[in-house]
């Protein structure tokens, strides 16, 4: 079950970059942007439970489905360029095994 659920979430990257793919930007600038996410982790440098607190909020799927789906709707690509990078990020996060913080 663990490999389906992984599969499943490496097919939600790819599906991230093939909605990329239809936005007005080089396509070097997925991978370029894609572990920028990772910054949140530096509310670890603060303490523990503020690093978990930012590391959740910009890991969550549905923070990065609601910027695109407010970019597409607003039409600002920029925003809908955020939403499929954290969306991506994500799910590569858990393919690899990171999950959200407690």
């Amino acid at each position: 079950m663990k490999t389906l659920i992984k599969l499943e979430e490496l097919t939600l990257v790819v599906l991230s970059f093939y909605l990329f793919l239809a936005l007005d930007y080089a396509w070097w600038w997925f991978p370029l942007l894609f572990f920028l996410p990772d910054a949140s982790m530096i509310g670890y440098l603060i303490n523990k439970r503020v690093g978990a607190v930012t590391y959740n909020f910009i890991h969550h799927k549905a923070l990065a489905i609601v910027l695109y789906l407010l970019g597409s709707l607003a039409l600002l690509p920029g925003l809908q360029l955020a939403g499929l990078v954290m969306f991506g990020h994500s799910s590569f996060d858990r393919v690899l095994g990171f999950e959200l913080q407690h």
